[in-house]
This record gives structure tokens, sequence and C-alpha cells, in this order.
């Protein structure tokens, strides 16, 4: 039932797109100029979009005339800025741990010591809260702007990262007796006794002394227990930097990368280009989730909330400095903005 519930968006998907319209660059390319220029006048008005349909006329025909693009022109001195844009933007997307954060949600929020139960239902939180401020990026991203979205998530991301780490990093880890007596019967009382009311100052040192005491397998399968038991701190200030590094996300990195990439480069190279910044963007994906749980086990979850907010308060400065607003103009205007020469 879970995988198979997933079939309704997927089909409501499907059946939205029908109402879609084709993109009048392609119905131009293929000679479909009237269809073309009633799409464009829905969404600029008849005179502008006589005047962008003579533009893309005029820029399909300069590209019908050259050869296939190679994959060295995307490294030309002519186009330098404009790739190491799409660049930083595809790579701040994933470094900031948004996947980490989606896949490992319920072990997040097990190490604030709420439990396994309440753990999975606080991830559903977030997948709600991604979904509302989706809908709002797509609500703001023609009023405000793609460069606003994206500098007001970037700050929020960082500021949310640095609360975590805050929240994590002020936390302390003792297991009182009565917590003790409290656990499973599978765990040897006698060998937990060692660490009994002892202070741990971080999730490291507590979980180094449980895997001493009662050894690796079983604390792989009573660690979230444990932690609950012993951790001392604001589970609500973990939540609430989760969901605002969530909301930060979907209002802004999220759904206005891809509307950069459709914008930001040339047209002879738009398909390559987008391909190539996918690629590193997927990579970039690949590599964070991969050692996410390496950084939680040997860095702890302050150090690796705090890396991430550096990561963004980073891309912020970057893309503040480089990144122009495409609000407004035209996929032709864009390139004699961005493109050297």
């Amino acid at each position: 039932f879970m995988l198979g519930v997933e079939t309704l968006p997927a089909v409501t998907y499907f059946l939205v797109l029908l109402l879609v319209p084709e993109s009048p660059r392609w119905l131009i390319m293929h000679g479909r100029e009237e269809e073309a220029l009633a799409i464009m006048s829905r969404a600029s008005g008849p005179e502008q979009a006589l005047l962008d349909v003579q533009a893309v006329r005029d820029s399909v025909a300069v590209d019908a005339a050259r050869a296939q693009i190679p994959l060295t022109e995307l490294f030309a001195p002519a186009l330098r800025l404009v790739l190491t844009i799409g660049i930083a933007v595809a790579v701040l997307q994933q470094i900031t741990g948004i996947n980490s954060v989606f896949f490992y949600a319920p072990m997040i929020f097990e190490q604030s010591g709420i439990g396994t139960d309440a753990a999975f239902m606080q991830a559903v939180l977030v997948g709600l809260t991604n979904l509302i401020f989706t809908v709002l990026a797509i609500l703001l991203i023609d009023q405000v702007g793609r460069r606003p979205l994206l500098g007001y998530g970037a700050a929020g991301i960082a500021v949310c990262m640095f609360v975590l780490a805050y929240g994590f990093g002020s936390a302390t880890y003792t297991l009182p007796d009565q917590a003790i007596t409290e656990l499973p019967a599978e765990i040897d009382r006698a060998a937990i006794a060692e660490i009994a009311g002892v202070t741990y100052a971080s999730d490291r040192e507590f979980q180094a002394a449980l895997a001493a005491s009662l050894g690796a397998p079983v604390l792989k399968e009573y660690g979230a227990q444990l932690v609950a038991a012993a951790i001392s701190m604001n589970p609500t200030l973990i939540l609430l930097g989760i969901l605002g590094f969530v909301a930060s996300f979907a209002v802004s990195l999220g759904p206005v990368m891809w509307v950069l990439f459709s914008e930001l480069f040339p047209n002879r190279i738009r398909g390559l280009a987008i391909s190539f910044v996918g690629l590193i963007n997927s990579g970039v994906s690949f590599l964070v989730q991969l050692v996410f749980p390496w950084e939680l086990a040997n860095l702890g979850n302050a150090a690796t909330f705090l890396i991430y907010g550096l990561f963004a308060l980073i891309g912020l400065v970057v893309l503040m400095r480089l990144l122009p607003e495409t609000k407004g103009q035209s996929l032709e205007q864009l390139e004699a903005l961005l493109v050297r020469g």
C-alpha cells in the first residue's frame, strides 16, 4: 500500500500535463509559428509576443546553421561566467544536505531523543513542509524574482543549520539508574552500569562509551532507545530547525534551480549545459548522502550541521556576487548579458 499509493500523484501529474501548452520555441523550430504566437500572446500580450517570436525565429535560424555542439564548447572563455553560475547553483542545492535530511530524517529525529514512532511522524511533517513551501515558490517566483528567492532561501538554510548545530552541540547524555531499569531486558544491566550516571558532552562520546560497554550489535539495535533515555536537550528546537531548513530550501534552491537552468544558458548549448550541470548536481547529491552516516558517526551531529551551514553561507556570498536577476528577460537578452564576446 505504501508504494502503491504513489500511483495517485503520478496519474494526476500525467492528466494535468495534458493542459500544459507546447514550448513556443519548439513550435517555431518546426514551422508552427501561429501556434507559438497564440501561446506567447497568452503569456505576454500580442505586441510583445510578435517581438518575441521574431527574436526566437532569428536565434533558431542562427542555431540551425551551426554544427553539433561539442562538450568542449561549454568551457569556452565566453561561457565562463554562465557556466560558473550554473555549477555554483547545482553544487549549492545539494551540498547543504537536503537529501541527507530527507532520507535520514527519522534517524536525525531519533537522535534528538523523541523515540522511533515520533521520529517517523515528524518525518511526515518534513514532507508536508516541503510540499507547502514548493507551492509558495511557484506563487512567488515571478513576483519576487529568482535572485531574491535564492538569497533569502540560502540565508534561511544557513541560519537553520546553525540552529541545529547549536541544538545538538548543547545536548548532554546521562543514563540515570531509573532510566536503566526501564530499558529492554536484552540489554546487559551489568555492562551498562559502568556508564550509569556519567555525563557525556556529545553524542559521539556517549555512543563510543555504549559501544565499548555493550558492543556494536546491541548499540545498533537499541541505540535509539538508549539515546532517548539519556539525552537532555530541546527536541522542539531540532524540529523547528529541520522544518525551517526544508522550508527555506523548498521556496528557493529546490524549484528555482531548474528555472534558472532553463534561462541562463545560450540557446545553442542549453541542452548540453543543463545535462552537464545536472550531472554535477546528481554527483554531489550522491557524495553528500554517502558521507552523511560517516559524518554523524565520526564528527557528530553538531559538526555535521555546522558544515552544512557554512556551505550555505559560502554559497549565498557566491550567488549574490555572480547571479543576475533573470525574471522578465528573454533568453536572447540573458545571452547578451551573460555571454562574453
